[in-house]
């Protein structure tokens, strides 16, 4: 329950604003000067500021500014009379969430509270979040509760201090460098080169030329000797990404560098020795690859001494919050802007949670850079998404894969169940959250739950 701190100096204004509030949920507390409100802001957990603007010794601009340098996010909404609408503009300039023109009617009040509510929530939720991330949610810049990325921060942690040869696989966008960049500078070799090359980026002569190196008048355009990437990364690492896309030529002479240690530049003769840890990593399923004929088997087993899967974000969907979290704090330094966002509203939530994710966590990543810059409040809403992200959801639900002959309402009930359930776990089981969720009352939410005979004491499992 959200606690109101409401100042006035006029003695009767306070208790009548309460029964409003107290009659809408809220624990309220009331005080009637600035100085009584910043003592009872010392030893009370307030969510919620409400304060009358003018007011003897320290007006409500001054409590503001007090309030602003203990949270600068505790929202405080000021009340003022029509003639000290400019004293109101100043307030928000200076952080106040909002103002209240006097005389207003209860209606108003309890939007203007609720709004404010939501918001708040949304921050203090975000703040719990990054916590979370820095403590005991990452690992290096890759950020995971998921069972299946807890799993690859364990292999990390493992394989990092040893030279083992490492096979990363996930599809697109779902941080495959960011996979090897951390077992590179958790490794001894952290202090040495880390040198990614792209297998898909170049045409197979130039990328042999750009891994082995080439020796002067080697072929047309080669003016002088040029080291590749397998002697600039000695000592180091050297990430092969799209390890896929190798033509079975480079395949042989990538497999000779893995047994023997040592290749040539093209248009040399002189073995040249290579201290490297390889990472590579594929987005297709290399033995798959390997069956069709695509990839030699042999250089398989040489990459395949470590294999990590990174699951796709629809697998990990427990993660997009944090994730969420960690991508707007990272814009919010990139885009500053006058009204910083504090987080998503739970709308948005929902939606990203129905949402498939073909692109991973990069796509993830680019919806949130874009509604921040476009989003005008504090809160991303549904509107400040892209349009083609909306209509991509509708298409979510296949409805061509449930059987023509499937009873109705046996179909609704699953498919309520499993909303309800993962409302439940979205919420950590707080059911007023899944129920907000949902778009249903606590009471409803209570009734589905005894429905489903749905088992609360998952969430301690």
């Amino acid at each position: 329950m959200e606690t109101v701190l409401i100042v006035d100096d006029e003695k009767n204004y306070p208790p009548i604003l309460s029964a409003v509030l107290e009659e809408e949920g809220f624990e309220t507390l009331t005080a009637n000067s600035s100085r009584e409100a910043l003592e009872i802001l010392q030893s009370a957990d307030v969510d919620i500021v409400l304060t009358d603007m003018k007011m003897p010794a320290m007006d409500g601009i001054e409590l503001l500014e007090r309030i602003k340098k203990k949270d600068p996010d505790l929202p405080v909404i000021m009340m003022t009379a029509h003639g000290t609408v400019e004293k109101a503009v100043e307030a928000m300039q200076k952080g106040a969430y909002s103002y209240l023109l006097k005389p207003f009617d209860n209606e108003r009040l309890i939007l203007y509270v609720n709004k404010a509510k939501s918001m708040y929530h949304v921050v203090k939720e975000n703040r719990q979040l990054r916590d979370a991330v820095r403590s005991q949610y990452s690992f290096g810049n890759i950020i995971g509760k998921s069972k299946g990325m807890q799993e690859v921060f364990e292999t990390i942690r493992k394989v990092a201090p040893s030279n083992a040869t490492v096979l990363v696989e996930g599809e697109s966008g779902t941080g495959k460098e960011l996979v090897a960049k951390s077992i590179h500078f958790n490794s001894p070799r952290r202090d040495k080169q880390f040198i990614a090359v792209n297998c898909s980026a170049l045409a197979e002569t130039l990328l042999e030329s750009e891994l082995f190196g080439h020796e002067k008048g080697s072929f047309t355009g080669a003016l002088a000797t040029k080291k590749g990437r397998f002697e600039l990364a000695d000592g180091g690492t050297l990430f092969l990404d799209e390890i896929g896309e190798l033509s079975q030529n480079l395949q042989v002479k990538l497999l000779r560098v893995i047994q023997e240690r040592v290749f040539e530049r093209v248009g040399g003769i002189k073995p040249i020795s290579a201290d490297i840890r390889i990472i590579a990593a594929t987005n297709k399923n290399l033995k798959h690859e390997v069956a069709q004929g695509r990839f030699r088997e042999d250089l398989f087993f040489r990459l395949n001494v470590v294999h990590i899967i990174i699951p796709p974000l629809r697998k990990r969907l427990e993660d997009i919050r944090l994730l969420t979290s960690h991508f707007i704090e990272k814009y919010a330094d990139i885009h500053p802007a006058e009204r910083p966002i504090k987080g998503v509203d739970r709308e948005v939530e929902r939606l990203f949670h129905e949402y498939s994710w073909p692109g991973n966590i990069r796509e993830l990543e680019n919806v949130i850079e874009r509604a921040m810059i476009l989003c005008p409040e504090e809160t991303i809403s549904a509107s400040d998404l892209p349009k083609t992200f909306k209509e991509n959801i509708d298409n979510t639900l296949y409805i061509e894969g449930i059987p023509a002959d499937a009873d109705l309402n046996k179909t609704l009930d699953m498919i309520e169940k499993k909303m309800v359930e993962r409302a439940l776990k979205l919420s950590n089981y707080v059911q007023s959250q899944a129920a907000e969720l949902l778009g249903v009352g606590k009471s409803g939410l209570n009734w589905k739950i005894k429905k489903f005979n749905l088992d609360l004491n998952l969430k301690t499992k």
